[in-house]
Formats: C-alpha cells, sequence, structure tokens
C-alpha cells in the first residue's frame, strides 16, 4: 500500500474501532485476565486472492503495540482453502477486541482482490486489461482500488478530481463534444487526460476529431466496438463499458479494446471467507 492508502487505512480503522469498540470491549475485559498473550493465525475458509494484511495488522497493532505479525503470503497472492494467512502473537485481549474489525477489513479486500483475479485470468492471452470504476464504498475507495490492484487489475480515475470524464449529461449542456472537450482543453491544458463517453459510431467520430485521449465506449454491441476500435486506429485509448459479465469478456477483448471497465469488482462484493483461530498456550 501507498502512504496515502495507509493514512486513509488509519482513519477508516480508527472509525471501525470507535464503532465497535467504543469505551470497551466489556465482554473481553471482565473475562480475560490483562497481560495474558496467546499465538493465533487467519486461515483462508476459502480459495481465493489476498489483500489488507497491513490494515488487519493496523487493527490489533492499536491494541498491542508489541504485536508480532508474520504474514505467511503476501497481498495479491491465491490462497488455498485451509491455509495459514498470517500468524500472530498478542495480549489475549487484543486478538479478541480486535478479531472483527480485522476480519472485516481482510475479508472485504480479498473478496474484491480475489473477484478481480478472476476477471483477469478470463484476459490471459488478449492484452485488454480490466479497470475498476468509482462504484465503491464511500470512504473505502482507496482501500477498494489498493485490492483492485492486488487482484491484478488497473486503476481507473480515483474520483473526479484527477480525470476528466465527460458524459452524455455534460455534452448536452456543453452543446456537443467537441465544444465540450474544447472547454476543458482551454480551462485545464493539453496535459489533462480527457475521456468522452460514446453510445454510438457518430459520437466515436466527434471524439476522435475532438481530440479526446481515450473514448468510452458505452453499452455497444460487440460488432459496433469492432467497428468504433477500427476507426479510431490507435488515435486514442479505448475502453468498453457496460454489462461487462465474465461471460462476455473474451469476445468484447476481440474486439480490439485497450481497456475494459467492471464496476462489479467493487459495487457487489463478496467477502473471501477467513476465519481466526487462537491457539492453545504455549
Amino acid at each position: 500500500m501507498n502512504q496515502k492508502e495507509l493514512e486513509a487505512a488509519g482513519v477508516l480503522v480508527a472509525l471501525a474501532l470507535e464503532e465497535d469498540v467504543a469505551a470497551g470491549d466489556l465482554t473481553t475485559s471482565h473475562l480475560v485476565p490483562a497481560g495474558m498473550t496467546r499465538r493465533a493465525v487467519m486461515k483462508a475458509k476459502a480459495d481465493g486472492v489476498v489483500a489488507g494484511l497491513e490494515v488487519a495488522e493496523m487493527v490489533f497493532r492499536r491494541f498491542d503495540p508489541a504485536l508480532e505479525w508474520t504474514p505467511r503470503v503476501r497481498d495479491g497472492e491465491q490462497v488455498s482453502r485451509g491455509e495459514v494467512i498470517v500468524a500472530f502473537r498478542a495480549g489475549y485481549r487484543a486478538l479478541l477486541t480486535g478479531e472483527r474489525t480485522a476480519l472485516n477489513f481482510l475479508q472485504r479486500l480479498s473478496g474484491i482482490a480475489t473477484v478481480t483475479r478472476d476477471y483477469v485470468t478470463l484476459l490471459e492471452g488478449y492484452p485488454t486489461r480490466i479497470l475498476d470504476t468509482r462504484k465503491t464504498l464511500p470512504g473505502f475507495r482507496l482501500l477498494d482500488k489498493y485490492a483492485v490492484r492486488a487482484g491484478g487489475a488497473v486503476n481507473h480515475r480515483i474520483g473526479l478530481y484527477d480525470m476528466v470524464m465527460i458524459k452524455d449529461n455534460h455534452i448536452r449542456v456543453a452543446g456537443g463534444i467537441g465544444p465540450a472537450v474544447a472547454a476543458i482543453r482551454g480551462a485545464l491544458g493539453p496535459e489533462m487526460t480527457i475521456e468522452v463517453e460514446t453510445s454510438c459510431l457518430r459520437e466515436v467520430e466527434e471524439a476522435l476529431a475532438a481530440g479526446a485521449d481515450i473514448i468510452m465506449l458505452d453499452n455497444m454491441d460487440n460488432e459496433t466496438m469492432r467497428r468504433a476500435v477500427m476507426k479510431i486506429a490507435g488515435k486514442a485509448r479505448t475502453e468498453a463499458s457496460g454489462n461487462m459479465s465474465p461471460e462476455r469478456l473474451a469476445e468484447v477483448a476481440k474486439t480490439g479494446v485497450d481497456f475494459i471497465s467492471v464496476g462489479a469488482l467493487t459495487h457487489s462484493v463478496r467477502a473471501l471467507d477467513i476465519s481466526q483461530e487462537i491457539l492453545e498456550a504455549e
């Protein structure tokens, strides 16, 4: 994880622990003696791709700065059912109080990485790359997109602030694709990346003539996309978007598009099943 992602994780961990623990873990604090330590492991209960180990570590370290944390795999690596992901040692209270929050982060991010790897694998042999979208859990944008990278795909823009995407409503207000692109170029200069959403070949031609850097082929059938890619002929990058199911990916890649964006990577997350096991005293 990069520094910005780690900082975002720290904020989210603090919020999550305030939500879950607040003034204290009433059960653990009254049943588990202070000073007792134990070893524990986290195991995969299903095959998948791991992501979020640093975030899980961050949770436990909030309760025990002396935490001993020994990952058996790295983020982005495949694990099998029953495989130990990480072994660690900490205060018994820390292990119990931090367990659910740590697993919530690790399971969500690993779920994103796992489904992303499934999509990426379907495109093996094609130059086309999988892109994520802004359809992320609010507040989790940087972590969700980190998990997408761990799964082997590519991040699209992070937010509205780091790239221009001109969509149908923008085009309508601006009076057309050409005027919209010209207005952005005039305001932000030639270095700003501009993507234009198109839905037909006429709009593709307009976006190409306007000098768009990326042309989105939105909800087009495969044959229309193939013709659009031929028309663009490498003068702009191309992104296929809309109803990109796993069954359709290979056929879309055959059209020659550079990227396929898939909102399902982050908007329909299925957590990877991971459990924590506290081991017997040494």
